[in-house]
């Protein structure tokens, strides 16, 4: 257990970490970050928390789901801050979701010309070619743009696998 004077407040962690008291609260609801109640039931968080914060701020703007960001963090240590290998574990473990993310991202800037008209939204003048409406029996949504989805995250009813008028 940190030593009381070695804990930081709930306002500490807003002004260091760069988010607001609400959010923080958030997020010990969430089950993100931890703190002990005082006897006067005010909230202490450790030092590591900050980089608890730090984590799931940057996993967000990423687009991680809290729901993972969550599993993530529940794999760290309780009992010491988390070192330099506990962190590069984690970010391995969400490697191939990223580069599958920057794919996506890239397929959309590179077609977001022709596609912001139609959205590929299996229309038949889409300029991607889509002759007679072929991408309608492949599913719904932006079915050139979309990335085939990753382990345990598909749509039900649609078929994450590209189809072959899909492009580079």
């Amino acid at each position: 257990m940190t030593p009381p004077g070695k804990e930081l407040t709930v306002g500490q962690v807003a002004e260091r970490s760069g988010v607001t008291v609400s959010a923080l609260h958030f997020y010990e609801r969430q089950g993100l970050i931890q703190a002990r109640r005082t006897p006067g039931n005010q909230r202490r968080y450790r030092r590591d928390t900050l980089r608890r914060v730090a984590f799931i701020r940057i996993s967000q703007r990423v687009g991680i789901p809290l729901a993972k960001i969550r599993q993530a963090l529940d794999s760290l240590p309780q009992s010491r801050t988390p070192t330099r290998q506990d962190w590069a574990r984690l970010s391995e473990q969400w490697r191939e979701e990223l580069n599958t993310r920057i794919d996506q991202l890239v397929r959309l800037r590179d077609d977001l010309t022709d596609c912001i008209g139609c959205g590929c939204l299996s229309l038949s003048t889409c300029t991607l070619s889509n002759p007679d409406d072929e991408l309608a029996t492949s599913g719904p949504g932006p079915r050139h743009l979309m990335v085939p989805a990753l382990k345990n995250e598909s749509t039900p009813g649609t078929d994450p696998t590209p189809t072959a008028h899909d492009h580079a």
